[in-house]
């Protein structure tokens, strides 16, 4: 019986039905049913960690700007950011969150990562998390919730060009990611180690000083790999606001 009630649990589950709705169709109580849908995926979980598989995408996000800088090509007659851009620098100029979800049996399995493509790489990344639908949507609305532009789907191959393409392109200025990538790392699957997407502002890193950041040493670093006159870097002022700094 356990058997059958547990097929009957992932047929409906396949349906989209929450289990509320499960629990009225079957004669059984809620509780019941999300305890059988929780042992369902951890178990599913456990089969895929086991035989070292990732499960399949759900979706791939991305912040739109993020998307417009580096995904979408530029007019032929672009010829960099305007310089009245300057003086609308905000906290998040720069910065961009790639999300992949995995299906795990009517679950997501979540991870995000926090890209600086100016010039950091990787600044922070989650690693995996499993949740329902709900909470997977509440997810969302925390996490994009600093860029007001909203987010798109993206494909996962271009989640990697520019997770591990920005990591590439930080590696070069001498900047590691952040130490919570590496158990985020997997998530994403293997990359073909190829990326044309261009990092960097006007062929510049450009280094926006965040609270967290080790400033001196990333100046450092900067000064030594590319030389003082080869970056650009702005520090806050007051509140959100943005201005040059000499270092």
């Amino acid at each position: 019986m356990d058997l059958e009630l547990d097929q009957q649990i992932s047929n409906l589950r396949a349906l989209n039905l929450t289990p509320k709705q499960i629990a009225r169709k079957l004669g059984i109580r809620p509780s019941e049913v999300t305890a059988i849908i929780q042992k369902q995926a951890k178990q599913s979980a456990l089969a895929l960690d086991k035989k070292g598989e990732l499960a399949p995408i759900a979706k791939c996000l991305a912040n739109k700007t993020m998307i417009r800088h580096l995904l979408q090509p530029k007019p032929k007659d672009w010829a960099g950011e305007s310089d009245q851009e300057d003086t609308k620098l905000s906290g998040t100029a720069g910065l961009g969150l790639v999300l992949v979800a995995r299906s795990i049996s009517n679950r997501f399995r979540v991870c995000s990562y926090l890209v600086d493509y100016w010039c950091l790489g990787v600044k922070d990344a989650i690693s995996p998390r499993q949740m329902d639908r709900n909470k997977y949507q509440q997810f969302l609305h925390h996490a994009y919730g600093t860029f007001p532009e909203g987010y798109e789907e993206i494909t996962l191959q271009q989640s990697q060009d520019i997770v591990f393409g920005s990591i590439e392109y930080a590696a070069a200025l001498g900047l590691k990611p952040h130490p919570d990538f590496i158990p985020a790392k997997d998530h994403l699957g293997e990359w073909n180690d190829k990326t044309e997407l261009e990092f960097g502002r006007d062929g510049k890193p450009f280094f926006m000083a965040g609270p967290y950041d080790n400033v001196n040493m990333i100046m450092r670093t900067l000064t030594q790999t590319v030389g003082a006159n080869n970056f650009h870097f702005m520090t806050p002022l007051d509140g959100n606001d943005y201005g040059p700094t000499d270092w």
